[in-house]
């Protein structure tokens, strides 16, 4: 007991359980629940009489409202976001308003409107099982690029045969103006030419009603676009060349023919446009015949040159590979087709053989009409019956040429009665349209469909089938003895997926595209997984590849997509979902695939993007948008090259102005979005030799255990195109390698095979060469450096030490060589910033000069406005190299080289002086060197005056590194007492001294 309490008898025990403070505590605890109560209780009972209130609102009249009594906490003045949104709609409320007036709250939906495409595919003469039946035989395939120059028709080519195997809408038939249905693109439309590549996948018929399925891609005609024709051309058989008939040959037709001799296509032409000579030109229909054969012997010639005499590409009508149209009045013809349609109309099908016929219709054959027979020579007859005609003019174009003049000139009764003769009838209403449309419905309606340009193809160009084995020859990279080249050249559909992948096509929101290529052996389906190959891929670096899977396929059909369940070898495809990795060409393969891989060779532009310009966001925030959208400009232009620059800057460089103009559009526009400045356009430059170093450069590495010795001297004449065309590559047998320099450039064994690389690229136009002697250098330890040196002198070449341009036609050799014995002091950091700045020295006492690149300049202009032509030439350094009139016209043509960067505004100003009536086209042609010394100190460049002739060289460089912010003075050389030779610079590169030997 006394434990429970202490000295002062305080209880210090155990808790009771009744005790007095637990009692008035609970006792609060109770009173302040019950106040709770009535304070809740008060509160339901005034919303209950607010409630009642509301209820009753409906039931009393306004008297009674005003008369109503309602707590100010109780109004409702606005009603809630749940009931103007709706509760699915997640609502936030600011305190502040935070946000610009010119910007929206709820900012619109931005549809972008990048192509003209249509919701459902259009119905067509066949249905799309009937399609897919026609893909899985290579036998009935063609795969055709149609190729030409500027506006010379090969997209009215395209609407011909879409209208003849489409159910159009009324208003596109009846339209006067072109449908121009593979002109996709928004700016395509509103500029009236073709920018991209389009292909289309359409069942034509033959003369004998046979279906065939034709790929045929329309491509651009300007000749900055002349990368989407090396697109088209990769996954083509053959090529149909459309040429005017009144223009003829002109600079892009002889670049589609060089092309398609390059990469061994056959050539089929047709001649368009014909009506032009009829309506525009109106010569007799004998002159007419004189200016076809000139315009097919100008292809000829030039198929000559380009094809080295071979016979088997030469174009000839008697051979069927000719063919003439006029597409926007829907008719074309072989001599075939035209002697079919004199037996259908007369009704001579057995009596007559259309193909002996045929072959009677071209060239200086006659009609005897007193022996019925044709004969090479004119019949003998009186001046008063007239001249004398050849059958083309007798029996085609004369009856050609009536038909235009009764539709176009006489009556309704007389058109009536020479469409009668055709056994053609047409509809009332047809007789009361516009010219156009008239001369439309009733040409097509006379010649019928577009069987005789099916018949040239099929004949001409071979089936996807056979063009597999010519695929794989040329451009697969692996040995043709491997299992996977077999499967190829049978086009086996069973055999292993390999897919090429040429052209990459944006979609609709372009925030991804969709890979378009051709299956060259197995089956492809949705669903598949797939491992996609880049440019870069190597049986020994793996490194450019990745995993994909392929989520759709379709056929490509220009406006629209017909979708498929699969697709077998020797077709064109439309893949989406393995997009990812690819930048311009790829090569696809299944992912389980064991073998040993190689991929297709990218694409050989004959063209080069010499143009640049830099851009920067206007907000610097968006920046990671504008390398987004420059990263999707690098996929979507084949030319296009995208980089940054040690500035900072983001250069684009590109082919031409309206190159250029397109590309910048689509960043702006589609790929991108945001708003982009852009620098002045400047060009790039190239760095050379014209002499060989005039002393032995020698560089040590900072251990002072290494030391390479080398000279530099200009490339052999020709050499630098062969290696960039891919006329000669180091992967070919030493042998090989050795008989080409020795043949075409007269060099001996030792130094043939002595080259050890290109630069700064595989297919660079500089060579190294080990010049060395094995009794002075150890050749087992300069091997072991090998790797390292040639990595030095493709970074050296790379960025010459002038102005950080690529070096181009210089032969680079090693004399001597001193490398240490302990593989620890030869490493690459070492070595190759050596091997680099030893190239820069024999650079440099190798005379160096500035390169520009030079346009080859096409100009058509009437013959009072050559003057002003040369004019314009003659104020930006321009070089005329011909005058010539185009033959049976009054255009004459001139031809010039213009150096690039004086090409800005040329255009332009040349319409201005001419009054809009000359019309140019430019494309790069070569290099030549900027006059001048780029290292002559004593030329003073003033701001604001144009340099002298042979200042331009030190001005270019000077305003290259100010625009490269590179420092301002450049290499220069100066001597020493002691007789040394010393070079410094006043630049981030840093020199060895170089000694006189």
């Amino acid at each position: 007991m006394d434990d429970l309490y202490d000295e002062f008898g305080n209880y210090q025990g155990p808790p009771l359980s009744g005790s007095e403070d637990e009692e008035e505590e609970e006792l609060d605890e109770v009173e302040e629940a019950e106040d709770l109560e009535d304070a809740e209780a008060a509160a339901n009972r005034r919303m209950d009489m607010t409630t009642g209130l509301m209820e009753m609102d409906d039931q009393v009249d306004a008297d009674n409202m005003e008369t109503a009594v309602v707590l100010h906490e109780d109004k409702k003045y606005y009603p809630t976001a749940d009931e103007v949104y709706g509760k699915e709609t997640e609502t936030l409320v600011m305190e502040e308003d935070a946000q610009p007036l010119e910007v929206p709250i709820i900012a619109p939906i931005k549809a972008k409107k990048a192509e003209l495409l249509e919701q459902q595919p259009l119905k067509t003469n066949y249905n799309n099982e009937f399609l897919s039946g026609m893909m899985t035989n290579p036998e009935l395939i063609r795969n055709v690029a149609v190729v030409g120059h500027l506006h010379h028709g090969k997209t009215l080519l395209m609407d011909m045969l879409v209208e003849q195997t489409h159910d159009l809408r009324y208003e596109w038939r009846n339209n006067e103006r072109p449908l121009r249905f593979t002109d996709t693109r928004v700016d395509e439309q509103s500029r009236g030419i073709s920018l991209k590549s389009t292909p289309m996948s359409l069942i034509l018929e033959g003369s004998n009603g046979k279906s065939f399925l034709m790929n045929m891609v329309d491509t651009p005609g300007h000749v900055n676009f002349n990368d989407e024709v090396t697109a088209a051309m990769r996954l083509a058989d053959g090529v149909l060349l459309v040429v005017d008939a009144v223009e003829g040959v002109m600079l892009v037709t002889e670049k589609a023919i060089k092309q398609a001799c390059q990469e061994g296509l056959p050539i089929c032409l047709l001649i368009s446009k014909v009506d032009r000579l009829i309506t525009e030109l109106k010569v007799p229909p004998n002159d007419a015949y004189f200016k076809l054969r000139h315009t097919i012997d100008e292809v000829n010639a030039l198929i000559q040159l380009h094809s080295g005499n071979n016979a088997a590409f030469q174009v000839d009508p008697i051979k069927g590979n000719v063919a003439f149209g006029a597409c926007q009045s829907g008719w074309s013809f072989t001599l075939l087709s035209f002697a079919q349609l004199y037996s259908a109309v007369y009704g001579i099908n057995g009596a007559m053989d259309p193909r002996e016929f045929a072959r009677r219709l071209w060239g200086d054959v006659y009609f005897h009409p007193d022996t019925r027979k044709f004969s090479k020579k004119p019949p003998i007859q009186a001046p008063a019956q007239g001249s004398i005609e050849r059958t083309f003019v007798q029996y085609i174009l004369t009856p050609l040429y009536k038909i235009y003049s009764q539709i176009l000139g006489e009556h309704e009764s007389t058109v009536k009665k020479m469409l009668d003769e055709f056994r053609v009838y047409l509809k009332p209403s047809i007789f009361g349209k516009d010219v156009k449309p008239f001369l439309k419905d009733a040409c097509s309606q006379i010649f019928g469909s577009a069987t005789g340009l099916v018949d040239m193809m099929v004949a001409h160009v071979p089936s996807s089938k056979a063009g597999n084995a010519t695929k794989v020859e040329r451009l697969f990279t692996g040995p043709q003895d491997a299992e996977i080249v077999e499967h190829i050249k049978a086009c086996n559909p069973r055999g292993p997926l390999l897919v090429h992948i040429a052209k990459l096509y944006p979609k609709q929101d372009c925030s991804t595209f969709d890979a378009f290529g051709r299956v060259f052996s197995g089956t492809v389906k949705a669903g598949d997984k797939v491992r996609v190959l880049g440019e870069g891929f190597t049986p020994e670096d793996e490194e450019d590849s990745a995993l994909a899977e392929v989520s759709k396929v379709w056929a490509y059909q220009a406006r629209y997509r017909v979708p498929l369940t699969k697709a077998t070898a020797g077709n064109w495809v439309l893949l989406e979902g393995v997009d990812a990795t690819i930048t311009k060409t790829a090569t696809i393969i299944p992912e389980a695939y064991e073998d040993e891989v190689h991929i297709f060779k990218p694409l050989q532009f004959q063209s080069q993007s010499v143009m640049k310009i830099a851009t920067e966001p206007l907000n610097p925030s968006e920046l990671p948008k504008m390398v987004e959208g420059l990263r999707k400009i690098n996929k979507s232009y084949p030319l296009a090259i995208t980089k940054v620059e040690e500035s900072g800057e983001h250069a684009i460089l590109g082919t031409g102005e309206i190159y250029l103009d397109s590309l910048m559009k689509d960043l702006r526009e589609l790929y991108a979005e945001v708003e982009v400045k852009v620098a002045d356009p400047v060009v790039s430059f190239c760095e050379t030799v014209v002499e060989t170093s005039s002393l032995k450069c020698f560089a040590e590495t900072p251990n002072k255990r290494n030391k390479v010795t080398m000279i530099a001297e200009p490339l052999d004449t020709g050499l630098d195109k062969d290696i960039e065309q891919g006329h000669i590559n180091l992967d070919w047998p030493r042998k090989k390698v050795t008989d080409f320099f020795r043949d075409k450039y007269s060099w001996d064994v030792l130094a043939s095979r002595a080259v050890w690389a290109f630069g700064p690229d595989k297919q660079g136009p500089n060579i190294l060469l080990d010049d060395t002697l094995p009794a002075e250098v150890d050749k087992n330890l300069l091997n072991a450096v090998k790797d390292s040196i040639t990595q030095g002198f493709q970074w050296g070449s790379r960025e010459g030490p002038l102005c950080d341009e690529p070096i181009r036609n210089v032969k680079f050799k090693i004399l001597d060589a001193s490398i240490a014995s302990e593989a620890l002091h030869r490493g690459g950091g070492q070595i190759i910033p050596t091997a680099r700045r030893v190239c820069y020295s024999a650079f440099l006492m190798a005379t160096p000069r500035l390169m520009e690149p030079v346009y080859y300049v096409e100009i058509q202009a009437p013959a009072d406005c050559i003057q002003a032509a040369y004019a314009v030439l003659a104020k930006r350094r321009g070089q005329v190299t011909k005058d010539l009139p185009k033959p049976g016209t009054p255009i004459f043509i001139v031809q010039a080289y213009l150096p690039v960067i004086e090409s800005f505004g040329f255009e332009s100003d040349l319409r201005y002086h001419t009054q809009g009536q000359a019309f140019c086209l430019s494309d790069f042609h070569h290099w030549q060197i900027v006059p001048g010394d780029p290292l002559d100190r004593s030329v003073q460049l003033r701001p604001l005056e144009p340099a002298a002739p042979q200042e331009l060289a030190r001005e270019f460089m000077v305003k290259t590194r100010r625009r490269k912010v590179l420092p301002s003075t450049s290499w220069h050389l100066h001597s020493c007492r002691n007789g040394k030779l010393w070079a410094t610079a006043a630049s981030t590169h840093a020199l060895s001294p170089m000694y006189q030997t």
